[in-house]
């Protein structure tokens, strides 16, 4: 049913006006029985916000360039499968939770199912442990879940507004029974192919969360620090060799020491050993290519662990774990068995307990009076590895971990996961080397075993020994069928609650997956996998995952391997990447940084087609900056949207003459032709990905149908032009309502909103369920001449005229003379009756001339 065109058309209220109506009619429902097969879908691999405080207007940037080829898309025929979830697990959520309800966890505790948070709604800024109230898991849970469903809420509601086109029936949960089900039977299948296994090993471990961290959620920060020299003493009585390092308190951890294998300085020292200052212990000195000869002194002190590098030479040179960090971050108490002189084991005792800085200090002190400090202390900025969401150093401490093999250690995995890569189609292709690079430069396989609370439960259970030790090589693990499973909460398969813990019963895994090992399978999870295979065979491998670059060695490279590992094929067919949003200093808009910009009340203020029209105006891979004082990008993009509902109440103005059937004035076919050149040029932009160059070609030739070719033909169209027939205003009016029709479409992508209201005034269905425009249905298929362009060359010097002489554009003109080179010239003539109209010339001739321009005019009351 077609809608009254309004006496004044507004862009303001369309959101709440065509949300509910998309809504009610399903326009955007993926119908499965309809699409038939893989062939006639297409599927999006919708990246699951984290549903952890309030989305920022670089999730608007983003997830517009989805919705704009989703829209094209479904235009193009496709049913579109385009759902949304929310990644509600991990540590994102737990952090938001006790800031917003002042608690932390503790799972020592007991449920209490009276409890009641001590507030609500923090202000979601770091509080002090000490201050938060313990709560049992459980009670922790249960506030997570709610706190999530509520952010959740807040965030379809923006993503509404924003006029997505997303199948809402078509949302997941990341810890919904069927996402925590699908994680754990992919892990249980990575187990039984031996792909997932568990390891005493070093691991990076964030102190402030007490867990461990995976190679990709690194992040590298310039910190200060200081070379400390520290002499060795050599076993043989040599010289002392000197070592420059900045990690003194690791010195009772030390277990070698290192330098590159051609360094002549150090041949002699190859093979023999020192001791440690302070502490009095024998280490060997060791070759090894990793030791570089040009940093500090060249020799390096190997302890477990100061950092990445120590991990390597400590596995590959096969030297004893001497570890001395705690899981909190400071210095074992239990004293070490290496350490055997008496001074040593004083000064160790001293260390005990304290954090590394204050150790640092213990050491150095010592070191000073004991006069094995050698030299200057020299201070240094170096890069330091953090936890991308901590805030203190890493340290990397020795713990039992799951892991999954991802090629660090496997170069015919890794090969395989090279070439998956070159079989997916980066947008832009630049994006790619990320990929690759992550890949090549892995050095560990994946860690994804997490000691948090609310994620997915690793799903195993170890029996006890009569001792009551947990023989972990002999995991007990559910059936499918039992899952989802909390072996924290649930009795392993085979046993009852009373053996928990009992020698000869069970002990449950704490651990819960890293969430990206829920969040790789985003594929598995939308589309159903195993719990409904028509779904799943309809929409996977699917067409194309867009996402963020920081998270290319992230998501999209696990999402690769698992996929990979579970049905050995790549999970899309394309990867779109998008840029950043930097504010006015091109600094990368971020929640840590404090520069976010909350996209809600831009858009109330400015409405969803101008903010999407920004967005739509970067290319993928692109940063974008955003100036919420003085956003004129999004002004432009209002401007456009009013422009669109006042052109096409302009054109629906003008009845269809009776009889109309063909376009045939000069000027009407070139306009159509331009149209048509337009519609490929859009329609090629969009099949490449590239939305930025689709809005530019159409949005350019729009403001030249309305500056240009509307005021050329108004008057023929009205029938009130000179020499007009009934002929020539049916040809103006059908172009016009071609034209119109094709705009609304091409622009419908961009301004959902505006160009569903005009659609409405004379079409029954929507403009997003009409077919993308073809040069094929336009009236006429004629090749462009130039002629639109250069009539509206002509018009710009009349007018120009005429504001030059002080007088209206209404002014009537008693003649006028254009003068044109030939070519030109004879364009212009075939439109000459036009450009008199609205010119309003009275007497209108042409010259030849070098260039285009207007030579003389006399206006009826005054002459220039």
């Amino acid at each position: 049913m077609t809608k009254p065109m309004p006496e004044k058309p507004t862009v303001d209220g369309l959101e709440d006006v065509w949300g509910p109506v998309w809504e009610q009619d399903g326009t955007y429902r993926f119908d499965r029985a309809a699409a038939g097969d893989r062939s006639n879908v297409y599927s999006i691999d919708t990246p699951p916000p984290t549903a952890s405080g309030s989305l920022h207007i670089g999730h608007v940037f983003s997830y517009t360039h989805t919705d704009l080829k989703a829209r094209y898309e479904r235009m193009r025929g496709k049913h579109v499968f385009y759902p949304m979830g929310w990644d509600d697990n991990g540590l994102p959520t737990e952090r938001r939770v006790q800031n917003y309800y002042g608690v932390r966890c503790d799972p020592q505790l007991p449920y209490d199912g009276t409890f009641v948070p001590p507030f609500e709604g923090g202000d979601g800024k770091s509080s002090k442990a000490a201050d938060q109230v313990p709560v049992s898991r459980r009670n922790f849970i249960e506030l997570c879940e709610r706190l999530t469903v509520q952010d959740e809420q807040q965030f379809e509601h923006l993503f509404r507004t924003l006029g997505l086109s997303v199948d809402w029936t078509q949302s997941y949960r990341t810890i919904d029974d069927t996402s925590r089900a699908s994680a754990q039977r992919a892990f249980l299948r990575n187990l039984e192919r031996g792909e997932a296994y568990q390891a005493d090993a070093p691991t990076l471990w964030d102190v402030t969360f007490r867990t461990a961290v995976a190679q990709a959620e690194l992040e590298d920060k310039e910190m200060p620090g200081a070379y400390h020299g520290i002499a060795f003493h050599r076993t043989d009585g040599g010289d002392d060799v000197v070592i420059q390092t900045t990690r003194p308190e690791l010195l009772p951890a030390c277990v070698a020491l290192v330098a590159h294998p051609d360094d002549e300085r150090f041949q002699d020292l190859f093979g023999t050993t020192v001791r440690s200052p302070l502490f009095d212990v024998e280490v060997p000195v060791l070759a090894h290519h990793l030791a570089q000869k040009d940093k500090g002194a060249g020799i390096a002190m190997v302890c477990t662990f100061g950092d990445t590098t120590d991990v390597v030479w400590w596995r590959e040179l096969q030297l004893p774990n001497r570890a001395i960090i705690g899981f909190d971050g400071r210095v074992r108490s239990d004293e070490p068995a290496w350490i055997e002189s008496e001074g040593g084991k004083a000064l160790y005792a001293e260390m005990a307990g304290k954090t590394v800085f204050s150790a640092k200090k213990v050491v150095v002190d010592a070191l000073t009076e004991s006069g094995d400090l050698v030299g200057d202390v020299k201070t240094i900025n170096h890069p330091v590895k953090f936890f991308e969401k901590g805030d203190k150093p890493l340290e990397i401490v020795s713990t039992r971990q799951w892991y999954i093999v991802n090629g660090a250690r496997d170069e015919q995995l890794k090969d395989t996961l090279r070439k998956r890569g070159e079989e997916i189609a980066f947008h832009p292709d630049f994006m790619r080397v990320r990929y690759d690079n992550w890949v090549g430069g892995l050095s560990g396989d994946w860690l994804i075993s997490r000691q948090r609370f609310f994620g997915v439960p690793l799903p195993v259970w170890y029996p006890l020994d009569a001792d009551g030790n947990p023989v972990y090589d002999q995991p007990i693990v559910p059936t499918e069928a039992q899952l989802p499973v909390d072996p924290a909460s649930e009795p392993a398969p085979g046993h009852s609650e009373d053996q928990r813990g009992v020698p000869g019963g069970f002990q449950g895994e704490l651990d819960v997956m890293d969430t990206w090992a829920t969040s790789s399978l985003t594929p598995q999870l939308a589309g159903k996998w195993e719990t409904d295979p028509e779904l799943y065979g309809l929409v996977y491998p699917y067409d194309v995952r867009p996402q963020a670059q920081d998270i290319i060695r992230t998501w999209l490279f696990t999402t690769v391997l698992r996929s990979q590992l579970e049905a050995d094929t790549v999970p899309w067919k394309h990867a779109s990447i998008s840029g950043f949003i930097v504010d006015p200093d091109r600094k990368k808009m971020s929640k840590s940084k404090g520069n976010v910009v909350t996209p809600l009340s831009i858009l109330e203020q400015h409405g969803a087609d101008a903010v999407r029209y920004w967005a739509a105006s970067s290319k993928l891979g692109t940063d974008a900056a955003f100036d919420p004082q003085n956003p004129k990008q999004i002004k432009v993009g209002r401007r456009l949207a009013i422009k669109v509902l006042n052109a096409a109440k302009f054109v629906y103005g003008f009845p269809l003459p009776e009889g109309a059937t063909s376009v045939t004035e000069p000027l009407d076919v070139d306009v159509l032709a331009e149209l048509g050149t337009v519609i490929e040029q859009a329609t090629a932009a969009f099949d490449a990905f590239d939305h930025a160059r689709a809005l530019e070609v159409t949005e350019r030739f729009f403001w030249t149908f309305c500056d240009d070719y509307l005021e050329l033909v108004k008057e023929r169209a009205y029938g009130t032009a000179t020499e007009s027939t009934h002929e020539t205003q049916a040809s103006a009016v059908l172009a016009l309502r071609a034209a119109i029709d094709a705009l609304l479409r091409l622009l419908a992508p961009f301004l959902p909103f505006a160009t569903e209201e005009v659609w409405a005034w004379t079409h029954e269905t929507s403009v997003h369920r009409a077919s993308w425009p073809t040069v094929a249905e336009l009236p006429t298929q004629a090749e462009p001449t130039g002629l639109l362009a250069a009539v509206g060359q002509a018009l710009i010097g009349i007018r120009g005229a005429k504001t030059a002489a002080k007088a209206s554009q209404k002014t009537p003109v008693t003649r006028a003379v254009v003068a044109a080179p030939a070519e030109t010239r004879a364009l212009i003539e075939r439109a000459a009756v036009d450009l008199a109209a609205v010119g309003r010339i009275e007497n209108l001739s042409f010259t030849d001339g070098a260039e285009l321009a207007v030579t003389e005019i006399e206006l009826a009351e005054q002459q220039a």
